[in-house]
């Protein structure tokens, strides 16, 4: 069996999670309250942490299922029609013609960067335990299924439920970062944050190396196997049975870092799925987020596999 083969064999990745349409305007500046100003450009792109990540285990070499509730009004139909192009099958998305989907409205300042948005989540809150029975079969097929805290909670404990009983490993995002309800917590695996969300999910300061160990051990504490925290251009920090380590991060000329993270998770979802140990699966990750970085946008920044250097390429 060659590595292409063994990696469609292996490679099943479940995303359960959320897609938006992202609506950016650009300024020069953000206006003041009750101002209007002439905007410089305007662009519509896809996007949501779900659906990002499952471009990301896509264009890696991952075979991808997309498990979502997608409103149908306005883009829907062009949500699923990205995805579909991507390679990602959309059998198990529920499709609801009375909702909007996900919508971002982003103002982007070009003189400094800075930026304020307003998001709908539309369709993504309304993605429900039912709908998880319904993509039961898909989930069960899975080798690792990925979730994020953009959809509810019940839904996403209740896919890893089904996905741990057939023996598929769970990662769960915990972006944007929520109290966690105790069921969660039991079925996830990999629990995958940044620095912020580590400290924020543990309670605990996390300025310096020492404090950030003690979050990463508190978070461990509260019943995941293996918490990974992402520190950017530093690397990442592992927390496991056997201790913890840190991996750093490739040196790379950093030009859009939104989406490094979903980036990131789909190159681990990846990993993990075709058999890869932890830590090579953490670093295939980081391999895909430093190209990620290196280009302007989101999923059209993801590189596929064949940009990586050649230890991955071997493997796609």
């Amino acid at each position: 069996m060659t590595a292409a083969s063994s990696s469609l064999q292996h490679g099943r990745v479940v995303v359960v999670g959320s897609i938006n349409m992202d609506m950016v305007s650009r300024s020069p500046r953000l206006p003041a309250p009750g101002e209007t100003l002439v905007g410089e450009s305007f662009a519509m792109a896809p996007g949501g942490k779900g659906a990002n990540q499952a471009v990301a285990a896509a264009r890696l070499g991952a075979q991808v299922s997309f498990v979502s509730r997608v409103g149908t009004q306005a883009y829907g139909a062009e949500l699923l029609a990205n995805l579909e192009r991507e390679g990602i099958a959309t059998e198990a998305t529920a499709r609801d013609a009375a909702a909007l989907p996900g919508i971002a409205v982003i103002m982007v300042a070009s003189d400094g960067g800075e930026n304020s948005i307003v998001y709908v989540p539309g369709s993504n809150a309304q993605l429900s335990a039912a709908d998880i029975d319904a993509a039961a079969a898909t989930l069960r097929g899975a080798r690792v299924v990925v979730a994020q805290l953009e959809v509810p909670q019940p839904a996403i404990a209740r896919a890893f439920a089904l996905a741990r009983e057939a023996g598929a490993t769970t990662i769960l995002n915990a972006a944007p970062a929520l109290a966690l309800t105790p069921e969660l917590r039991g079925q996830a695996d990999w629990l995958v944050v940044n620095e912020g969300e580590a400290g924020l999910l543990s309670g605990l300061p996390v300025d310096t190396a020492a404090q950030l160990e003690a979050a990463a051990e508190a978070l461990r504490a509260q019943g995941f196997a293996q918490v990974v925290i992402t520190l950017g251009g530093e690397g990442l920090l592992l927390c496991a049975a056997g201790g913890i380590s840190r991996l750093p991060a490739a040196r790379v000329t950093a030009l859009d870092t939104v989406g490094a993270g979903d980036t990131f998770v789909g190159g681990l979802a990846t990993g993990l799925a075709e058999g890869m140990p932890p830590e090579q699966a953490l670093r295939l990750g980081q391999a895909a987020a430093a190209v990620a970085v290196s280009r302007i946008g989101v999923q059209t920044a993801m590189p596929r596999r064949a940009e990586l250097a050649a230890e991955f390429q071997a493997q796609a």
